[in-house]
């Protein structure tokens, strides 16, 4: 009696390995295994000349291509184009757009380049993560929140003493942290910032004393230039700037010249507000929308696109609502090529209840985390070092990786 199961596979190498075991030739699993991934992707800001030229050449390598019906009247407004097929169809389709006209051979670039970078293959892991986390067997990594704040949501006014900053950050890194975010000014919602004086004399005096004590990468997180300049020379390694580089115009200079890694946030309005109605038309869209023109502007000014790793940036200026799309569709933004850093630590959107507190919240914010990293989180921004390194065993062992 005939019987049918599903099967569900996350590799080329798994779907080989299920070919071979109903004994097809060898040569026929190398055709078909890139048959069994179908991918739907979104071009934007297309004119109808190319939509039109995009659609033909699509359905021409059996795939799919949707486009408005402004299109075919050949309205003159940008449009918006969805393909879908599977990856041999889309690298046929690569070759194809590579002559044509109408900006068409940069969208071939992007499907070569969204190609790679979800080509299956394991242990395929960014080198600019490997440089930071020192060895293979440490990713995804495991960022150590240390806040060096009054009033900071969570831990505000715990490690605003020196000594005991320190002795938090050196416990983190025994816990096994891969690396320690240090930040002296609050960007909770309704934060009010603080002058750069008081910011460096904050954040300052712990990055010296780590950097000198610990092997772990520190980085300073901060909106301000200067703040990154005096703490890269006190000893941090990377930049973490939630305003990616818009609050301060001299911050991507100072990450081209320091040539050191940037954490590039999306953050809708400013800390002050930004939790006070914010709204979407389309979430996914305008993330990509804004990292596609950050890391733009970045690279025009001499950041290295090898350096930077972008944040879809939970619970800035996003609803519950969001934040959850965000996780559920986190893969959507591999698109760019570059390290995914997420940060769901102890967020008020993982409450589950009226009176919690936000130290109430280990085992949600455990659960958002080990969700990020199967669907694409590269670093996980944390405040309980224990509970994420002990998750991230466990997706270690479902990626095949221990």
């Amino acid at each position: 009696m005939a019987a049918l199961r599903e099967i569900i596979t996350s590799s080329q190498e798994e779907l080989a390995r299920e070919f071979a075991s109903i004994e097809v030739d060898k040569g026929g699993i190398g055709i078909m295994s890139p048959k069994g991934f179908f991918h739907v992707l979104r071009l934007r800001s297309l004119k109808s000349p190319a939509a039109n030229i995009l659609k033909q050449e699509m359905l021409s390598v059996g795939g799919e291509c949707a486009t408005s019906k402004m299109v075919i009247l050949g309205d003159p407004e940008p449009q918006d184009a969805i393909i879908m097929g599977t990856r041999r169809q889309l690298a046929k389709l690569a070759t194809k757009l590579k002559a044509q006209p109408f900006g068409l051979k940069r969208a071939a670039g992007q499907i070569e380049a969204f190609l790679n970078q979800n080509s299956h293959e394991s242990g395929a892991i960014d080198p600019l993560l490997l440089s930071l986390a020192g060895d293979r067997s440490r990713y995804p990594l495991i960022m150590g929140i240390l806040n060096v704040t009054p009033d900071s949501f969570s831990d505000g006014n715990d490690y605003l003493d020196k000594k005991k900053a320190i002795a938090h950050g050196e416990a983190m890194a025994d816990q096994q942290a891969d690396m320690i975010d240090v930040g002296g000014e609050s960007t909770r919602p309704d934060s009010d910032p603080i002058s750069e004086e008081e910011e460096l004399r904050r954040v300052i005096p712990i990055i010296a004393a780590l950097s000198s004590e610990l092997s772990r990468p520190i980085s300073i997180d901060t909106m301000k230039a200067k703040v990154a300049s005096e703490a890269l020379q006190a000893g941090a390694t990377v930049v973490n700037d939630v305003s990616a580089g818009r609050h301060d115009p001299e911050m991507l200079d100072l990450a081209a010249q320091a040539g050191c890694p940037i954490v590039m946030m999306h953050m809708q309005g400013q800390p002050k507000t930004m939790q006070r109605n914010p709204h979407y038309d389309h979430l996914m869209d305008e993330l990509h929308a804004f990292f596609d023109e950050r890391l733009t502007v970045a690279v025009k000014t001499g950041v290295k696109e090898e350096h930077i790793i972008i944040d879809p940036g939970i619970g800035f200026g996003k609803r519950r609502g969001d934040n959850y799309e965000i996780l559920r569709r986190l893969r959507e933004l591999r698109v760019f090529g570059r390290p995914l850093l997420v940060g769901t630590s102890r967020k008020s959107f993982l409450q589950n209840s009226l009176g919690e507190t936000p130290r109430d919240r280990i085992e949600e914010s455990v659960a958002a985390g080990t969700i990020a990293m199967v669907n694409g989180a590269d670093i996980l921004r944390v405040h309980d070092i224990i509970p994420a390194q002990k998750s991230k065993v466990i997706y270690q062992r479902l990626a095949g990786m221990a």
